[in-house]
């Protein structure tokens, strides 16, 4: 592959004068006193990121064999003060998320003076309910500013939450619900998506037929339709709020550091979906830590990552990180191609977006409708890029740094997961030249190996192989939700002594990591193992296509076929020719073990 040897470095001499780490020596320096020493070092960023009731007496105290992880033992905070209250001396009148509806007409500014009012008093609505500390809520809503109100709220009275994605089924809400012994769901009536209402409320009324235990249901008016309100179980958030005084305050509930913060369900391999917890002290540290630095967030920066706050990305970095460090977010309810295509690069307009994070998906289906939706907009304000979710093809990373980030911004291609709670492998703009569909180095504290089939480290530049971690992190998972001996045998027993993370990998001989896909994801052809990334990439390369996946197939001579689905770019049309050129796309970029 061709792609080692390609570099970008056009950022770099800006970077290295601002960032807040300024070059591969100090981040060098910086990265080897986190592994030496991660007890000093996460002490020492604990201190300066977190306000804290009482210190800790123990930093870091693990047992990977047995799966127990605990950090900051004894230190007592809460999550909601943290991303509110403490800012309310210096930062009231800032801005903590510019709100956009699906309508570009319907916005909304929130300032943290605001935020925090809205967070006390449906804290305030929460404990009249009975909701109290250890208890489990569901959340079930659009992209509207009332789902990090919830979420806050919860954490201030010490109520774990689980966020449900809005797109989920009646029969996942109720699934969850069950799992984790919900007392009270609050969700909507509805939301808008591309122009059209979509109703929420009656995936709820389902899932309450198989969870009788859930007492009451609590719904935000969004879409003012027609739904069904059952007597005696369900309620109007309007309603409920404004019963509570406009000042009203709710103490933050003190929280050990180790207590859980949120559950949020991740689908595994095999069995129902995981419900991974993570907690108020370690995920909090590491996500404002990331979200500072990863991004080089400077306070007056606005910062805007496109994830729904369903998923673990929203979680992280529209909520928990930007508030901790009392930054100004983005917040989207809508879609990137509503009312048009430029609807992302209209909104960066409009707020003047400094960094930008968003997932290879969205770039690729952006890229299929051509440049010129982003061309109708000044996106001048634009210093830094972002990617997640998946390993970005090296095309879709060199039409997003050409036509978005104007040929100079580093795009930042982070790799991480729901169980890590942040970013683990990732650029740092100050640090060095960028390689597309590389997710370069570990973060600060993050000791990552990768293994053959042996379980022994790899021996060469290049060799594919297990991703697992040799030490833990603050921002880490500790349990599944009433099944430890789940969570320790998915985690941590496949690579004794580690955390195994499911994907595999690859380090080049400049150090840099590149992510080959999930485990289950590589497809081995005649003994030699393909990630579906890498032919994905191959693929998309051409200039005819827009999107491709690619899955395994029996074959009885080579153990795997490849059988790869192509959607061809608006100009194209398929055609045997066509077909001939992909394959021997594929085979060039690859190799001739790669046919499909």
């Amino acid at each position: 592959m061709t792609e080692n040897t390609q570099v970008y470095d056009a950022h770099l001499e800006h970077y290295r004068k601002v960032a807040y780490v300024k070059g591969l020596e100090e981040y060098r320096e910086i990265y080897k006193r986190s592994i030496e020493d991660p007890e000093g070092f996460w002490g020492e960023q604990a201190e300066k990121y977190l306000s804290w009731d009482k210190k800790w007496d123990k930093v870091l105290d693990y047992d990977f064999t047995e799966a127990r992880i605990e950090w900051f033992r004894g230190g007592v905070l809460n999550a909601s003060y943290n991303c509110v209250d403490r800012h309310m001396d210096r930062l009231a009148d800032k801005v903590a998320f510019y709100w956009e509806g699906d309508d570009p007409s319907e916005t909304l500014s929130v300032t943290y003076k605001d935020l925090f009012a809205r967070v006390n008093r449906f804290a305030a609505v929460l404990k009249n309910q009975g909701v109290k500390k250890g208890d489990r809520v569901i959340i079930y809503m659009p992209m509207i500013v009332e789902l990090p109100v919830a979420m806050l709220a919860c954490a201030r009275i010490g109520a774990i939450h689980g966020v449900v994605f809005g797109g989920f089924s009646a029969d996942a809400i109720a699934n969850r619900i069950q799992d984790c012994g919900a007392k009270l769901v609050i969700t909507a009536d509805g939301n808008y998506r591309g122009g059209k209402p979509v109703s929420l409320k009656k995936n709820v009324d389902k899932a309450m037929e198989k969870c009788p235990d859930v007492q009451k249901v609590i719904v935000v008016s969004r879409t003012n339709a027609e739904i069904e309100m059952k007597d005696g179980r369900d309620l109007w958030w309007h309603e409920e709020v404004d019963k509570t005084a406009p000042d009203v305050f709710v103490k933050p509930e003190p929280m050990d550091a180790e207590d859980p913060l949120f559950i949020l369900y991740t689908s595994g391999s095999t069995g129902k979906p995981k419900g991974v917890v993570h907690t108020h002290a370690g995920y909090l540290l590491y996500t404002a830590i990331t979200t500072r630095m990863v991004f080089d967030l400077k306070d007056d920066e606005v910062f805007w990552c496109t994830a729904d706050i369903g998923w673990i990305t929203g979680h992280s970095y529209i909520v928990y990180g930007p508030l901790t460090c009392g930054l100004t977010g983005v917040m989207f309810e809508g879609v990137p191609n509503y009312p048009d295509f430029d609807r992302l690069w209209a909104i960066v307009e409009k707020y003047k977006v400094n960094k930008f994070y968003t997932a290879p998906t969205a770039i690729r289906a952006l890229a299929k409708e051509g440049e010129e939706h982003v061309q109708k907009h000044d996106l001048s304000s634009l210093t830094l890029l972002g990617t997640v979710g998946e390993p970005i093809n090296p095309e879709a990373w060199r039409w997003y740094y050409k036509n978005v980030g104007h040929s100079w911004c580093p795009i930042i291609d982070t790799w991480w997961q729901t169980e890590t709670g942040g970013h683990m492998l990732t650029p740092l703009p100050g640090v060095a030249p960028i390689k597309p569909g590389s997710c370069s180095f570990p973060f600060f504290g993050v000791d990552p190996v990768i293994l053959d089939d042996t379980g022994e480290p790899v021996q060469f530049p290049d060799e594919e192989g297990l991703l697992c971690i040799r030490r833990p992190w603050p921002g880490m998972a500790r349990t599944v939700y009433g099944d430890h001996e789940r969570f320790r045998e998915t985690y941590f027993s496949q690579a004794p002594g580690m955390y195994f993370t499911g994907d595999a990998a690859k380090q080049d001989a400049d150090g840099y990591f590149w992510i080959i896909g999930r485990i289950d994801d590589v497809i081995n052809v005649s003994g030699h193992r393909l990630g579906t990334a890498e032919l994905e990439s191959g693929l998309v390369l051409h200039k005819d296509v827009a999107e491709a996946a690619v899955v395994g197939f029996p074959h009885p001579i080579k153990g795997q076929g490849i059988y790869a689905f192509v959607i061809l770019k608006s100009s194209a049309s398929p055609s045997e020719d066509l077909k001939k050129e992909l394959i021997g796309q594929v085979r060039n970029e690859i190799g001739p073990i790669a046919t499909i």
